[in-house]
């Protein structure tokens, strides 16, 4: 795995902070079932942003 460095690894760190937050509200398994669909809503959030 490569390191990362600068914004990369402050980003990742605060993604998994975010995560840790969920981990005691959700069963291990069913964490995937909840983070996935927000991250795509995310991803279409930024894409369209050009066209609102």
């Amino acid at each position: 795995m490569t390191e990362q460095t600068g914004s990369g690894a402050s980003l990742a760190d605060f993604i998994w902070k975010n995560a840790e937050y969920l981990w005691g509200d959700f069963v291990h398994t069913d964490f995937g079932k909840v983070i996935l669909p927000f991250t795509l809503l995310r991803c279409l959030k930024c894409a369209l942003e050009l066209t609102k």
